[in-house]
This record gives structure tokens, C-alpha cells and sequence, in this order.
């Protein structure tokens, strides 16, 4: 017979690949702990995978307006750029491949 968890604590939450900040947005969020399942939700909906957190703040230094952008990084799912003679060039990340040192688990090992 499983044991019943009785209350999330800081091991479970780094479990998830969450930092005590994280933890502590989610409760704020929820205006009360949250329950295994909400963490686990929270713990896949911000994970590198699906929300590139530690990928945006490099991507938000790349320029979205210009003469030759045609798509600027993070308005869609890649940045596109006019390159002349009516060709772009188009720069894409994908989470799956993203490097194994960051999330060799979760999506990243497809990649190596």
C-alpha cells in the first residue's frame, strides 16, 4: 500500500525541477498550496520543454524589429530574417534538442 503524501516539501519541489522562487509564485498563484497534481502541472508547463525558461532571456536579445526581419525571435516558433533576392533565412530552437546539460531527461536526449 502507498503512503498518502501528506504536505509538498522543498525535496519534492527541486524534484520537479523547481526552484523554492518557483514554488513560492505558485502559491501566490493559487492563494494556497498547491496539491501533488497542480505541482506536477506546474512542473511540466514551466519546464524548459515547454516554456524555455532558461532559453528566453537569451532570446529576448535578439531584435524583433528591423528592415530585414521579417519575423522577429518568439513571435511565432522561429525568427525570420530577408537574407535578398527574395530569400530568408530562418532560425529555429527546439526544446527537444536543447542541450543535455540543461534537461538531458525531459525532451533534451532526443537531441544527442
Amino acid at each position: 500500500m502507498k503512503k498518502k503524501l501528506d504536505k509538498i516539501d522543498m525535496e519534492l519541489v527541486k524534484a520537479h525541477g523547481l526552484t523554492e522562487e518557483e514554488y513560492e509564485k505558485i502559491k501566490k498563484i493559487l492563494k494556497r498550496e498547491p496539491n501533488l497534481t497542480e505541482l506536477g502541472i506546474f512542473s511540466v508547463m514551466w519546464s524548459e520543454h515547454c516554456s524555455y525558461k532558461s532559453s528566453k532571456p537569451v532570446l529576448k536579445k535578439f531584435p524583433t524589429k528591423g528592415e530585414k526581419i521579417i519575423v522577429g525571435a518568439g513571435e511565432e516558433n522561429a525568427g525570420v530574417v530577408d537574407i535578398g533576392d527574395g530569400l530568408a533565412c530562418v532560425f529555429k530552437m527546439e526544446s527537444h534538442n536543447h542541450p543535455s546539460a540543461i534537461e538531458p531527461f525531459q525532451g533534451a536526449a532526443t537531441g544527442v
